[in-house]
């Protein structure tokens, strides 16, 4: 059975999807991009405050949904500069600090609001 999950602690979607879907224990969470989700902009900063404002937007899908960091399995990160790849992996890796999950890092031409990093999450309980 799909299960939406939604909480108003992360961005809401500003498109047509779910901040995450859980489907027979796994949670899919969209890719999330550095939004307040008090203000629904983005933060300010360079692309370690982007990354910490990903991160927790991300930890909060997970708590909502009933999971955590250590149940995360695989992230997408999308960067929109490959000099940034240091500087987002060095606040990534506060997260996963035991067991990380496997990963992937790509550099895309633009992300969605002119947004550095954008980083999607599959968890398993």
């Amino acid at each position: 059975m799909k299960r939406i999950i939604a909480t108003e602690k992360a961005p809401a979607a500003i498109g047509p999807y779910s901040q995450a879907v859980e489907v027979n224990g796994t949670l899919y969470i969209s890719g999330q991009v550095p939004l307040d989700p008090a203000t629904m902009k983005v933060v300010e900063g360079g692309i370690t405050e982007q990354t910490e404002q990903v991160m927790h937007n991300i930890g909060e899908i997970l708590l909502e949904a009933g999971y955590s960091f250590s149940d995360v399995v695989k992230s997408t990160c999308l960067l929109s500069d490959m000099a940034n790849f240091k500087a987002m992996n060095e606040v990534y890796g506060k997260y996963y600090s035991e067991n990380p999950p496997a990963r992937a890092a790509f550099a895309v031409k633009e992300l969605p609001l002119g947004v550095m990093v954008e980083i999607e999450t599959i968890a398993v309980k």
